[in-house]
């Protein structure tokens, strides 16, 4: 019986997590991947200057401060890397999809079961939830590379620090994970359910 509402629940927080991520920087600026800062001060003039850019699926933003050496950091992104990071939104889809077949699960068919959508909620997620799985490895080595990459060529001047989006995508993958397992329940257990009261009937 949990198993019903387990799956929709984990499922839709999956969704809004992947569509958070999805729309992050330059549509969401709170949301980003991997940000580029730097702090730099000078003891001639007693004086600092603090920039920072945010890197997300779509592109970037750059602090009030201008930072004219972002160029040189944009063509590490290559365009394969962007292609990869166009499967952020195609997990969402798969996701969302998912989430309205899951709701099925929660309405019994004529034989008392809600068999057949947790079958194909089963099926539909699985992908959903390969896809997601993909999408956190590709964040999690594309934010690593760039990390390296940024530490060998500015010496530590520009410092790479890790995006909420990145957990997020984490939190997505786990939540798909779970609810594929309330899945399989739903499966077995109002199969074997079903099953039991017939044999109770002869």
């Amino acid at each position: 019986m949990y198993f019903l509402f387990i799956t929709p629940a984990l499922t839709f927080i999956a969704f809004l997590l992947l569509l958070l991520v999805s729309l992050s920087v330059p549509i969401i600026k709170s949301i980003y991947l991997f940000s580029l800062t730097t702090n730099v001060s000078s003891s001639l003039f007693n004086s600092a200057a603090y920039g920072a850019v945010k890197f997300g699926v779509w592109g970037y933003c750059i602090s009030s401060v201008d930072i004219s050496r972002v160029d040189q950091f944009t063509d590490l992104i290559t365009k394969t890397t962007t292609a990869a990071l166009v499967l952020h939104p195609i997990a969402c889809g798969f996701t969302f999809l998912t989430l309205v077949i899951s709701f099925f699960m929660l309405r019994r068919g004529s034989n008392g079961t809600a068999r057949l959508p947790s079958i194909i909620t089963l099926g539909i997620g699985i992908l959903a939830t390969l896809l997601t799985t993909i999408v956190f490895l590709i964040d999690v080595i594309l934010v690593a590379v760039i990390r390296n990459r940024v530490n060998d060529r500015t010496d530590g001047r520009i410092v790479l620090n890790w995006g909420n989006a990145v957990w997020m995508a984490l939190g997505a993958t786990i939540a798909l994970w779970l609810a594929m397992v309330g899945a399989c329940g739903g499966v077995c257990a109002r199969g074997r359910r079903f099953h039991t009261r017939k044999t109770e009937q002869y």
